[in-house]
């Protein structure tokens, strides 16, 4: 039996993941795994069927379509879909430490 999920937010939830599955099918496609695939096609199937995508309240907010967790894959799959999934370095300070005066030791010769 599924529960009541708000629609708003069981078409917002469908809406992402039909416009991730159509960037699949340009020309420039973002090069999707296998799983990410699936994953996709059963969230969708869930989300048509059910209104929700998950079932166990420990997953996440039982007014949401997604769990908390599928939330998360769609945000990366959608970074992926960007462009925006490169490694950055990761940004440093332009602060530089300074050298402690207790770990200097002074040489022989500069005594």
């Amino acid at each position: 039996m599924p529960r009541a999920v708000d629609p708003k937010r069981t078409r917002k939830a469908l809406r992402q993941v039909r416009k991730l599955k159509a960037l699949e099918e340009d020309e420039a496609a973002p090069d999707y795994s296998g799983w990410e695939k699936e994953f996709l096609a059963e969230v969708e199937t869930r989300l048509d069927k059910y209104g929700s995508a998950f079932n166990d309240a420990g997953k996440g907010r039982l007014d949401e379509a997604l769990s908390t967790l599928q939330t998360q894959k769609l945000r990366e799959i959608r970074k992926k879909a960007s462009g925006k999934d490169k490694d950055k370095p990761a940004a440093r300070s332009s602060f530089k430490r300074k050298p402690s005066p207790w770990t200097t030791s002074k040489t022989d010769d500069e005594c």
